[in-house]
């Protein structure tokens, strides 16, 4: 299945994007909505994950945001891999309470670590809560690429894609090794990760290579 993350700050328009792909991922850091407005978006029967990262809004901001989404009826919620053990105790324990999944996300924009620190990583996600864990790395060299990849061997829900041109590949082969979704943006203009396909693109490569 492939996730489109959308950013749209006008809320009518978000809607219609979400009507028209099967799942999406909410950044509301980026849209600006206020809780009534998440409460709009996440009331829709639809497959959504809620995502509010760090840097313009307040850690106990973005908590209650995420509460109101998940409240609202949002399947997953996303939680930094490096937010506060305190941070996280509570958006699990809620999530867990309205049967929402929850997305313990690593994203290293610089690199990708070596495996045995990759699998490290996947292992503390599902410690602290994780029902699927997510790794996100900078795809500098190939072999980055199949580092990331081979974390699908292993048993558990996971997301493991590249950022960067180099990385492309990997959010084109994810679904067929295994991967809980992969991320889309909603156009070439709308990403929100470096190295993101946009959602028709990415949509008919995946079906083109089914057809093989």
């Amino acid at each position: 299945m492939i996730c489109a993350s959308i950013s749209e700050k006008d809320l009518y328009k978000c809607l219609e994007l979400i009507d028209k792909v099967d799942m999406a991922e909410v950044r509301i850091d980026l849209t600006g909505f206020s809780n009534d407005e998440i409460r709009n978006v996440f009331s829709r029967r639809k497959k959504l994950i809620a995502t509010c990262r760090p840097g313009k809004i307040k850690d106990h901001e973005r908590v209650e945001m995420l509460k109101v989404a998940i409240a609202s009826g949002a399947t997953y919620v996303d939680i930094e891999y490096e937010a506060s053990p305190e941070y996280k105790d509570d958006l699990v324990t809620f999530a867990h309470s309205h049967q929402c999944d929850v997305i313990i996300s690593y994203h290293n924009y610089d690199k990708t670590p070596e495996l045995e620190e990759l699998e490290h990583i996947v292992q503390q996600c599902y410690a602290q809560g994780a029902d699927v864990a997510k790794i996100a790395t900078h795809i500098n060299v190939n072999r980055d690429n199949s580092k990331l990849l081979s974390l699908y061997k292993a048993p558990g829900r996971l997301v493991a894609i590249g950022m960067g041109d180099l990385g492309r590949i990997s959010r084109i082969v994810a679904p067929f090794l295994g991967a809980e979704f992969t991320y889309a943006s909603v156009t070439d203009a709308d990403a929100t990760a470096p190295g993101q396909i946009n959602y028709e693109r990415l949509n008919q490569f995946i079906l083109e290579i089914q057809q093989i």
